[in-house]
């Protein structure tokens, strides 16, 4: 039988978001569960949003117009948070996505937050950090357009080395406390136990440093050691300092 998958609501405010990562971001939610609600949000008399046009049907997304009413102010921002809280309260999803690279919907994620119902962030480079840190899981987009000689890889270029990986001291530190937190009492951590520690605490994701999986990650990083267990099913992680 298969397991029972979490219903998922994506929501695009697609006046902040460029349409060149929809796919990536529909493959990436697709580990957490079905998107079975995919709402688009913008004016779309706007020729700003002609490159979304073309990726509305093949990926199943509903344009919901929003018209700008008065000049200088985004009406789509206010359209977006309604059509949420009515998902919200309809109770026919378990998961909400937010697509967008605008700060303004951080009380929203909180809110949802507040209901008990994960959000995973999708967003440019340039979002603002309250966003990103609100968010359960928060990918930045630019890490999940492919080139067309690439298709279901992550560029080399944008995977961040060792070098890289140990200097970024909010990294290090994030990974080495869940490891210390979740050990036991031998030194020795269970990946998934980790990887459940990190997504409680924080917005983080292996995908925003180049990587598809934490685990990967991980041994990039060379801070740990790793002991595969069970024929290579389990893996073990332990702060190589300790060894």
């Amino acid at each position: 039988m298969v397991p029972e998958q979490n219903r998922i609501a994506l929501l695009i405010d697609c006046d902040n978001v460029s349409h060149n990562s929809i796919e990536g971001v529909l493959e990436e939610l697709a580990k957490y569960g079905m998107v079975n609600v995919r709402h688009a949000h913008g004016d779309w008399n706007s020729t700003s949003l002609s490159g979304w046009i073309g990726r509305l049907h093949p990926n199943a997304i509903r344009p919901m117009q929003q018209f700008a009413y008065t000049k200088g102010k985004n009406a789509t921002d206010s359209a977006m948070i309604i059509d949420a809280m009515d998902l919200l309260y309809s109770k026919n999803v378990e998961a909400f996505a937010l697509m967008t690279s605008d700060s303004d919907f951080t009380p929203l994620v909180m809110r949802i937050l507040e209901s008990g119902f994960p959000v995973y962030g999708f967003g440019e480079k340039k979002t603002p950090q309250p966003f990103v840190d609100a968010c359960s899981v928060f990918i930045y987009t630019e890490n999940l357009i492919e080139d067309e000689d690439s298709v279901g890889k992550t560029p080399v270029s944008q995977k961040k080395n060792r070098k890289a990986l140990r200097g970024d001291t909010s990294l290090v530190r994030l990974l080495r406390v869940a490891v210390e937190q979740t050990a036991e009492d031998d030194g020795w951590a269970h990946m998934s136990r980790v990887g459940h520690y990190i997504s409680n605490n924080s917005s983080f994701s292996a995908v925003n440093y180049g990587y598809k999986k934490l685990g990967d990650l991980i041994r990039a990083t060379e801070l740990f050691d790793i002991d595969m267990r069970n024929d290579g099913a389990a893996m073990y992680i332990r702060d190589s300092r300790s060894s």
